[in-house]
């Protein structure tokens, strides 16, 4: 894994400063649909738990789920403010627009529950906030969807680290812990591009 991407060095170089403008930049901006938001939130309570990261852990839990609903907020005015035009671009090594066509199935399935939803799902996470700007969704309705998903996304994932990190046997086995939560990460992934897939063979 390249360590701009692994998450434990982006927490031991960076710390908490690094970590809340990675998941901002993960949650609200287009550039950021490729950060390792879960994983990163994860190593963060496990390294608290074991003493690596040198933060208390309340700080840790309101520092990253405002992190998170202000990523979303921008996204949401980028959105909105933009509009459509910021989706009608051409594919390059960073934008796809199988990324929009697969946020944009998410968010016809799920309706106002994807900013909610779409919190647990990689890259969906990134596209929908900048979606729901763009369909001129209710702000208030946005906003506490977003706090909602922000807190138990956000907060929720750092806990579950915490908490295995005291356990022995996850302890002492960080690397290989940190490696399947990551690989556990890619899953809702896979399941979205299978599920564009079948959906593509069904209209051809």
């Amino acid at each position: 894994m390249s360590s701009f991407l692994d998450p434990t060095h982006l927490v031991n170089t960076f710390g908490l400063i690094g970590i809340m403008v990675i998941l901002f930049a993960e949650c609200g901006l287009l550039i950021g649909f490729f950060l390792p938001g879960d994983s990163l939130l994860f190593t963060a309570g496990l390294l608290v738990a074991s003493g690596v990261l040198t933060v208390p852990l309340w700080v840790l839990l309101v520092a990253v789920p405002l992190a998170a609903i202000a990523g979303n907020l921008v996204g949401y005015w980028i959105g909105r403010r933009v509009g459509p035009a910021v989706f009608n671009r051409p594919d390059s090594r960073l934008f796809k627009t199988q990324h929009v066509e697969r946020a944009q199935a998410f968010f016809d399935r799920n309706g106002n529950r994807t900013i909610l939803l779409a919190r647990f799902v990689p890259i969906v996470r990134t596209f929908a906030t900048v979606m729901a700007g763009v369909s001129r969704m209710d702000v208030r309705r946005y906003v506490v969807w977003s706090v909602l998903g922000g807190v138990l996304w956000a907060a929720g994932v750092t806990l579950l680290g915490y908490f295995l990190g005291q356990v022995a046997v996850v302890r002492d086995h960080v690397e290989l812990f940190i490696l399947g939560v990551v690989a556990l990460s890619l899953v809702p992934v896979a399941v979205e591009v299978l599920r564009a897939r079948s959906g593509s063979r069904a209209r051809g």
